[in-house]
């Protein structure tokens, strides 16, 4: 039970506006529609103020339909299903469909924006009054039984006044804490930006001795790749399986004909990626969605997209780098390479890439994570490949190998800095759109002006008191005459509260 000050009084929604609800000109007939008569929906609900519906109507369409015009300053709110609860004042003359009811606040007894704050502050309660199956409902009979609290007139005003200020704060602090996300992702791509070019390590280079060269690295890694092949294919032999040991294939070269890469430093050397590591194309298998579909899910099925199912066999148990291969995943949020290491299944749609170490896996993935490879793919447009050849000549810049492994591991601090800021940010970002309720909570509780009504008392007493303001509707309501059934506009436009 809600403990209201004792200068307030407990009424209806009805006692404080005059309601009434829309309708949809037939959608049969489209001589209704495209007019200059402003027709709200639902879903155009929701900002405090509405001045631009998605649809209009005409005078035909008004005529031959239940929909009824409302005066600026009106109140909305929404029916049906999802959006029950939802409300926008009236910021012109307008019409609604059925699934809004609209109340015009009576004049002297409330404003169109106590009753807007009233109704965000009930939307729990009015979703939790809806009835009906996959589609609940409230009706504008629910609506105008509803309980209200009602302070003096003058209290609304400072209650609105308050809420204003308030929830222009919320908001503005929401804005910021939106605008993170995006922040953190520029970040990252700079450090990224930064690492591959050697900028991120000017002040490291300056301070430390490298102990083995670029060039000296790739023809280092590039000879411990062939003597790993030899061997492999040695014991192969060995065990009959062949009959004699096949050479390997040499390594392309980089591909700086097709697009100019970011300079990098004079220490470091442009190689292209199958000289920086093996790829392992020829070991993908696809697997059906049918076939999958009875697997309890032991490993991680990767595709285009990292992650898209679990199966129970795996092809691979190694520390690996997959690449996205299909055009229709470059240019999005996530990165078109990612890292994994253990037991798991690849099908067609990556590429698989395996270098020398773990800190030389890291790094590669790092150099692909945003590259620009759009001038690599081929293919028709919306069905353009980053194929196996092209992925293999991209040119990536190498650092001498001490080096890159003070690359990778600054750039993992960066990252769990990042990392640590974007969670701080989404726990911000839940507290603070908890509050938006709690300030209404706290408003229609008579907690946000109590100091007001301390230091007003003259403004909440005698005719001045919401209690005479009740009296005043109550009669009002006794001498009125009883009325025939309402004619468009069913609310007079000249009785609006609406303040200026």
């Amino acid at each position: 039970m809600i403990l209201l000050p004792t200068e307030w009084v407990e009424t209806t929604l009805d006692n404080i506006a005059d309601w009434g609800s829309g309708g949809t000109p037939s959608r049969k007939n489209e001589d209704y529609y495209g007019g200059d008569i402003p027709w709200f929906k639902t879903g155009d609900l929701g900002n405090k103020v509405i001045k631009n519906p998605s649809e209009f109507i005409n005078e035909l369409g008004l005529k031959n339909s239940s929909a009824k015009l409302f005066p600026k300053g009106a109140v909305a709110i929404a029916m049906y299903g999802a959006t029950i609860g939802k409300a926008s004042i009236l910021g012109i003359d307008a019409t609604t469909n059925q699934a809004c009811a609209v109340g015009n606040p009576k004049p002297h007894v409330t404003t169109s924006e106590f009753l807007y704050y009233f109704l965000l502050n009930e939307k729990d309660n009015f979703i939790a009054k809806g009835k009906g199956g996959a589609q609940p409902n409230i009706s504008q009979a629910l609506i105008k039984e509803h309980v209200a609290y009602l302070p003096s007139f003058a209290e609304q005003k400072e209650i609105v006044d308050q809420l204003d200020t308030l929830l222009a704060q919320v908001a503005a602090t929401q804005a910021r804490l939106a605008s993170i996300p995006e922040i953190i992702k520029q970040f990252r791509q700079s450090v990224l930006s930064a690492a591959v070019t050697g900028k991120l390590t000017t002040d490291w280079i300056e301070q430390n001795k490298i102990h083995e060269t670029a060039r000296g690295l790739k023809n280092r890694w590039l000879k411990e790749r062939a003597d790993c092949f030899n061997a492999a294919q040695q014991e192969l032999v060995n065990a009959g399986k062949v009959k004699k040991v096949k050479a390997m294939k040499p390594p392309v070269f980089p591909d700086m004909d097709t697009a100019i890469p970011e300079s990098i430093p004079d220490h470091w050397i442009f190689i292209s990626v199958n000289e920086f590591s093996q790829c392992l194309d020829n070991m993908r298998i696809p697997v059906k969605k049918d076939a999958r579909s009875t697997d309890i899910g032991l490993y991680p099925y990767f595709g285009a997209n990292g992650e898209v199912d679990r199966v129970d066999e795996y092809i691979f148990d190694d520390d690996l780098v997959l690449v996205t291969e299909d055009e229709t995943f470059y240019g999005r949020e996530k990165p078109i390479a990612y890292r994994y290491t253990g037991k798991c299944w690849v099908n067609n749609h990556a590429h698989v890439l395996k270098a020398m170490t773990k800190e030389a896996n890291d790094y590669l993935c790092y150099a692909l994570m945003y590259y620009k490879v759009i001038p690599w793919l081929s293919g028709t447009t919306g069905r353009a490949k980053l194929t196996q050849a092209a992925l293999n000549s991209l040119p990536i810049g190498l650092p001498p190998y001490n080096e890159l492994v003070e690359i990778v591991r600054r750039v993992e601090q960066l990252f769990a800095y990042a990392d640590s800021i974007e969670q701080q940010a989404k726990a911000a970002k839940a507290r603070v759109d908890k509050l938006t309720q709690a300030i209404l909570a706290k408003a229609f509780r008579g907690e946000l002006t109590a100091d007001w009504r301390a230091a007003n008392p003259d403004l909440i007493s005698g005719d001045n008191s919401a209690a005479a303001l009740l009296a005043r509707i109550q009669a009002e309501r006794a001498t009125a005459k009883p009325r025939k059934r309402a004619t468009k506009p069913a609310i007079s436009p000249t009785s609006s509260g609406v303040t200026q």
